[in-house]
């Protein structure tokens, strides 16, 4: 297992954690195995092996009894070069990164905590497809959690994932609020349609068997035309039917307002907008259409076009707010990077110029060297003047420009102090 090492180990030798206990900051293994974790041709690779795993999943196809197609076992043996890949990429993170006691190891991620369980499950299917005892079935499942691995590879995967895992909360919330609206209706419904769905035409010749319209049964509200046309209701029109309380009901009874739990099953079916129309014109049929829709108006404009689309709203949210941070985490890390090389550049040119105090203020200079450096001076002030002027550029340009001149500042007095300037005279 690795981790850090102590604390007065860590700052006596200056350096960060160890990896495994046994590899500092500075071993040549270590800052290799970075390189190649770190790099893009490295991580493109591991994408495709994990898709190309992913298609092997795909492409297992169920027969009886356990048989399996000549294709199928050919994609078995590629289940150890999948899994030895894996492990190498894991092996490799954690010389890198450490195992798990120091901050920032491989452990402390929590997507290489799923690679690493994806590694584990794939060396416990392997080593148990020999026992009797165990499920095949049950391990082979195990494998579906490899695609997983794609989200620790795409950072906008990662995004979206941890988007929905910070709108759990407020999820809860407005599912909470659109439960309230379902029992709300479901308890108007069942005042108001209670016992509705059950009326329907029999015939007269045989009293078990339902008159049809078209290919299905439809709800009735009475037998006389004259009464149904008033209320908007449907009606027997064959004079060989009578409208009778006798049927189950549509959908087997499941869709009605007899009871709490089927009228708040008839709401979300409303909500969700998937055959509710059906249901709207089945009350209309039972009850009448001339107040129907002060029922189902509200809850389609209320249930369906509000308080769903606030669960689109909080996931839309928690998207945006997630991308925010992953964008000031990169600017972060981009600005202390720059901030770190800007340091580092200064002490390099606060070096040089002790060095070139030392050179001018030594007899043994001469007058061409003292040129070589004051123009040195003059052309760096020169150019620092320019830039105050350009304030009408870029921002950007700005820095890639002062970077710029930073750089060549920065090798002309390194060539400068490569011939034999500097080293005569200061040893």
């Amino acid at each position: 297992m690795g981790g850090a090492s102590t604390a007065a180990g860590a700052q006596a030798g200056g350096q960060g954690p160890t990896s495994l206990f046994i590899l500092s900051e500075e071993n040549i293994i270590r800052r290799y195995t970075r390189f190649i974790i770190e790099w893009p041709p490295f991580e493109y690779a591991v994408l495709l092996t994990i898709i190309a795993n992913c298609v092997v999943l795909a492409l297992e196809e169920h027969l009886p009894s356990q048989d399996k197609t000549m294709l199928a076992l050919k994609l078995e043996k590629t289940e150890t070069y999948f899994l030895g890949i894996f492990c190498v990429e894991a092996s490799l993170k954690i010389l890198a990164l450490g195992f798990v006691l120091h901050r920032g190891s491989y452990l402390r991620n929590i997507w290489n905590i799923m690679d690493f369980f994806v590694v584990l499950t794939g060396f416990v299917t392997m080593f148990t497809l020999d026992v009797d005892a165990v499920d095949l079935r049950t391990l082979r499942a195990i494998r579906v959690l490899r695609p997983l691995k794609l989200v620790s590879g795409i950072p906008s995967l990662q995004v979206v994932l941890k988007s929905i895992i910070k709108a759990m909360a407020p999820l809860l919330q407005i599912g909470l609020l659109v439960l309230f609206a379902i029992v709300i209706f479901a308890i108007i419904g069942l005042e108001f349609y209670s016992g509705a769905l059950h009326r329907t035409c029999y015939s007269l010749y045989d009293i078990d068997e339902i008159v049809k319209e078209g290919d299905s049964e439809v709800p009735c509200n009475s037998d006389n035309m004259t009464q149904a046309l008033k209320q908007g209701s449907n009606w027997c029109r064959d004079g060989n039917s009578l409208c009778l309380e006798r049927w189950q009901g549509p959908n087997n009874g499941i869709t009605s307002f007899d009871n709490i739990g089927f009228a708040m099953l008839t709401v979300f079916q409303c909500i969700t907008m998937e055959g509710w129309t059906a249901i709207l014109y089945w009350m209309n049929d039972a009850v009448g259409s001339h107040w129907n829709w002060m029922y189902f108006v509200p809850l389609i404009v209320l249930g369906s076009f509000f308080m769903l689309n606030l669960v689109l709203g909080v996931l839309s949210g928690e998207f945006s707010n997630e991308r925010l941070r992953v964008e000031r985490r990169a600017k972060f890390h981009k600005t202390r990077s720059k901030k770190l090389f800007n340091e580092s550049f200064g002490s390099y040119l606060k070096w040089i110029t002790q060095a070139e105090e030392v050179i001018l203020a030594e007899e043994r200079t001469t007058e061409e060297e003292k040129m070589h450096i004051m123009e040195a001076r003059r052309r760096a002030a020169k150019k620092k003047k320019l830039r105050k002027i350009g304030k009408s550029k870029s921002t950007d340009t700005e820095e890639e420009e002062q970077e710029e001149d930073m750089a060549d500042d920065g090798k002309y007095h390194l060539r400068l102090m490569c011939v034999d300037i500097v080293f005569p005279y200061l040893f």
